[in-house]
């Protein structure tokens, strides 16, 4: 039996420039590992003490990136330490085994959907009619599954997303706002469904799982124990559950947190081996866990 560690990715465990909320002075920031690039440009960071322990709980976990990404954004993510056999993107509509869709869950979330929702083009017809060109800057599908848009935030309505989720509800969809991002996703379409699903297939006894936005709740419900930063939707709506665990720090400081708490559940469980306290070592090792796993 093992522990799976299914973590959200984008304000979780990795942090843009603008999200990293370094309040500190410039001297006592923390060293950061850019995990991926995007146009050749530097874009997703962890401090350098995460990456050590991520790559340590990656060795002793069945570790799963768990995120609303395509698979081809996921992709330009280098996470520290083994490459997962695991990874889900599409916020559940993609399970990724050693980097290749499965296309059993394919077809098994293609019937659900089918069963269950509005078509996609009919939720994207939606969106493009009602979004004001005012605040809208991009529309797009991902993995032909759900629908987003790209807004700028301080020109968006206020009433305007809750009479989306107010409509799309009605339909089987479920809308989530997340930074500039407004994403309207089928109901069936679920994180804690493919994470059930590699916990069925890896007959793992725990489930460890971080989230900070409304697509992760379902997530952190399903498992024993959850993390949730102190920024995201999460955290602004008050949401908590008694088996989840909402911390104080926000950005890339939360990331370190969930990593380190991540290492203590699992040596709990008997799988894994507790992190040295905060700053003891961690640091040192995380550049040479990245360079050999990255």
């Amino acid at each position: 039996m093992s522990t799976v560690v299914a973590s959200d990715l984008d304000r979780t465990l990795i942090y843009s420039a603008p999200a990293l909320g370094l309040a500190m002075p410039d001297a006592e920031a923390p060293r950061l590992l850019c995990v991926e690039t995007y146009e050749r440009k530097p874009l997703s960071y962890m401090t350098e003490t995460a990456a050590g322990l991520l790559a340590e709980l990656a060795g002793s976990t069945t570790f799963v990136p768990t995120t609303t990404r395509t698979r081809e954004q996921y992709l330009r993510v280098h996470l520290p330490g083994p490459a997962p056999e695991f990874a889900i993107c599409a916020n559940g509509g993609q399970l990724l085994v050693r980097g290749e869709p499965d296309r059993d869950w394919q077809r098994t979330v293609a019937e659900r959907l089918a069963s269950h929702c509005a078509p996609l083009e009919e939720i994207r017809t939606h969106l493009v009619r009602t979004a004001d060109p005012a605040w809208l800057l991009k529309e797009r599908t991902a993995e032909d599954l759900f629908a987003y848009l790209v807004v700028e935030r301080p020109l968006l309505p206020d009433t305007w997303v809750k009479d989306l989720a107010g409509w799309a509800g009605e339909r089987g969809w479920t809308v989530s706002l997340q930074g500039r991002k407004i994403y309207a996703v089928p109901r069936p379409l679920t994180k804690s469904a493919a994470v059930a699903e590699v916990a069925r297939r890896t007959g793992a006894s725990v489930v460890l799982a971080a989230g900070d936005s409304l697509l992760d709740a379902d997530l952190l419900l399903a498992a024993d124990r959850g993390w949730r930063p102190g920024h995201g939707e999460l955290a602004d709506t008050g949401w908590h559950a008694p088996h989840v665990t909402a911390l104080d720090e926000r950005g890339v400081a939360a990331g370190e947190k969930i990593t380190r708490a991540f290492l203590h559940a699992a040596a709990a469980t008997g799988h894994g081996r507790a992190p040295a306290p905060d700053g003891a070592g961690a640091a040192g090792s995380a550049v040479g866990a990245a360079a050999a796993g990255g």
